[in-house]
């Protein structure tokens, strides 16, 4: 796996979107005098393609042929597998690189190498993604999502919550989604029914699901039935420590380092492709 990070880290990766005006950034040879800069969007772009010589270039290529400037670009080829994938950050100016064209430009790409995904995305300008949260009893996860959104760090719609713990009318949870007009759906599971019917009618309007703490495994029918991705973010550096109560399992095995993992959901348990992770050192009396 290579990695070229040429901009801050800080720049959010899971939804992507910039926390800062690109207003003040200029292309090279272009005026310093602000009132003459042009005003520059952000976008992303997604490409999984089999692998071919040349890959990384032509998408390089494809963004500074328009004036483009790469911020970051990740590429990850796993071994044996022929098969490559690249996520690039970008910025650009609208006026010489408009949408439509940018669309074309990256729709050529997809054809030359007969990729199988290849999306770009500009945060600013294009609509928001509809997503559905899941979760169970703990509020933790649900409510750190939820101030997120309100802050406007997450530019997403969000259509409902949905959860198999029943939360009274008068709790925190509760009054944040009606205050901001968010719906809450209660759907009692048991071992033999997981409600994944009703869920699926409650979600067909959305791009894609969020797991908050989500204490119930979606089945392979489901996930084919809604056809998208489901994200989870799971609370320990997979894949040494899965399934229930991941931090005191590393804990009782030594494990001098904690973390978290976002990954896309599969029918096995906390298998799924890992889209980012984060670590932090244990010290004793820590945990």
């Amino acid at each position: 796996m290579s990695l070229v990070q040429r901009a801050s880290p800080s720049l959010p990766k899971l939804f992507g979107f910039a926390k800062r005006s690109f207003k003040s950034l200029r292309f090279p040879g272009e005026p310093l005098d602000p009132s003459s800069s042009p005003i520059l969007s952000y976008g992303i772009h997604v490409f999984h393609a089999p692998d071919a010589v040349g890959i990384v270039a032509k998408l390089s290529d494809c963004i500074a042929s328009k004036g483009g400037n790469i911020l970051g670009a990740s590429v990850f080829v796993p071994e044996n597998k022929h098969v490559f994938y690249s996520r690039s950050e970008f910025i650009f100016d609208p006026i010489k690189w408009p949408r439509s064209e940018m669309d074309e430009d990256f729709r050529k790409l997809l054809t030359t190498y007969s990729a199988m995904r290849s999306v770009v995305r500009v945060p600013d300008h294009d609509p928001k993604y509809k997503i559905c949260i899941l979760a169970s009893k703990q509020d933790h996860c649900l409510v750190d999502l939820l101030h997120q959104w309100q802050e406007g760090r997450l530019p997403v719609d969000i259509t409902c919550v949905i959860s198999n713990h029943d939360r009274g009318p008068n709790t925190h949870v509760s009054r944040f989604l009606e205050r901001h007009g968010i719906p809450y759906h209660y759907l009692q599971t048991t071992n033999t029914d997981k409600r994944e019917g009703e869920i699926l009618e409650l979600v067909q309007n959305t791009d894609f699901l969020v797991l908050a703490r989500y204490m119930q495994l979606l089945s392979g029918d489901f996930l084919k039935s809604y056809g998208k991705d489901v994200i989870n973010i799971h609370h320990g550096l997979l894949p040494s420590f899965k399934g229930g109560k991941p931090s005191k399992q590393a804990f009782d095995a030594g494990v001098k380092l904690i973390g978290a993992t976002s990954h896309f959901v599969t029918q096995e348990l906390d298998a799924g492709p890992i889209i980012e992770q984060m670590k932090a050192l244990v010290f004793p009396g820590q945990v």
